[in-house]
């Protein structure tokens, strides 16, 4: 197969090695414009564009598929057998839908219908979904609304942030949607209609990531996994932000006493045995790591040993 492959962010650079990888032919790729990363603001390529360049394949870069767009494309590769999308970051219009014979593929990072959208992973954790998965879907003009190829549960998720869950699926989905083309391929591919509720996964903003202390400590917990990276998870404290970087539960059965040392009252931040301590709903969770405003992430631990008052986080 000819593979025009549309994407950006590190799960699609994920995919994207794995096709160029497999036996398929990635023939020209597709994904957003160079960014500004960092403190310095340099212009970076995106992961896609960086695996894409290094393996000779021709890149056109678009912030959204334009007329001008199109023609770049059309003009880098002659035909196309089949395109694939993964998290490229915009609408694929029916100009390019229809370019490749057999349409598009996409990897999409839930169990669809389940979590339609722009952000998936990170809406289904706050919303304590117990199974994460993905799914290889046709796409269609309806957002995330085409027939499903391939739908997968991954196991042992119950903790992992929305960063290690994007990375497991980007592993693993890849392999999937190489077994989804080798079956368009050999004409065995086995196309379902998606059934069930369907929830839509709302873009996220930096408020996303705000941990509200007066929820249940599973509530708190699957908020930070959910904002981890990206957007970032934070509290205040005396009205200045506090990223939580590392946030545990407290699950070893030895730990049951803490709450005895530690009444447990939201956002009320207590230290024992070295061990920062943040009082929820109804338990507490152990800070590891975070970053206060205008300085470097730093141990909690270390933190806490600068506090001369009583914390609270709010």
């Amino acid at each position: 197969m000819r593979i025009l492959f549309a994407g950006t962010p590190a799960i699609a650079a994920d995919v994207l090695r794995r096709l160029i990888d497999s036996p398929h032919e990635v023939a020209c790729v597709l994904t957003r414009p160079d960014a500004p990363v960092g403190r310095r603001r340099r212009l970076t390529p995106s992961p896609v564009a960086e695996v894409a360049e290094q393996a000779g394949i021709p890149v056109v870069r678009a912030a959204r598929v334009t007329d001008e767009a199109l023609a770049a494309i059309a003009d880098t590769v002659a035909r196309v057998d089949l395109g694939v999308v993964v998290a490229y970051g915009a609408i694929l219009p029916d100009d390019l839908l229809e370019m490749p014979d057999h349409g598009w593929v996409n990897l999409h990072v839930s169990l669809l219908p389940r979590w339609r959208g722009a952000a998936p992973v990170q809406r289904a954790i706050a919303a304590g979904d117990e199974a994460l998965g993905y799914s290889i879907i046709r796409v269609t003009s309806e957002l995330d609304a085409g027939e499903i190829l391939q739908q997968r549960v991954l196991p042992g998720l119950a903790d992992a942030t929305a960063g290690e869950v994007l990375d497991r699926m980007g592993h693993v989905g890849a392999d999937g949607l190489v077994a989804v083309i080798d079956a368009i391929v050999t004409g065995t591919a086995d196309p379902r209609p998606q059934h069930g509720e369907v929830t839509v996964a709302r873009k996220l903003d930096r408020d996303f990531g705000r941990l509200d202390w007066a929820r249940p400590a599973r509530e708190v917990f699957d908020r930070w996994r959910a904002a981890t990276p990206e957007p970032g998870a934070w509290t205040t404290l005396d009205a200045e932000t506090v990223k939580v970087a590392q946030l545990a539960r407290l699950t070893d059965p030895a730990d049951a006493a803490l709450a005895v040392d530690a009444p447990v009252t939201p956002g009320r931040v207590v230290v024992i045995r070295r061990r920062v301590l943040v009082g929820t709903g109804d338990g507490l969770l152990e800070v590891r790591q975070l970053q206060p405003a205008g300085r470097k992430a730093m141990a909690a631990r270390d933190w806490a040993n600068g506090l001369h008052a009583e914390a609270v986080f709010a």
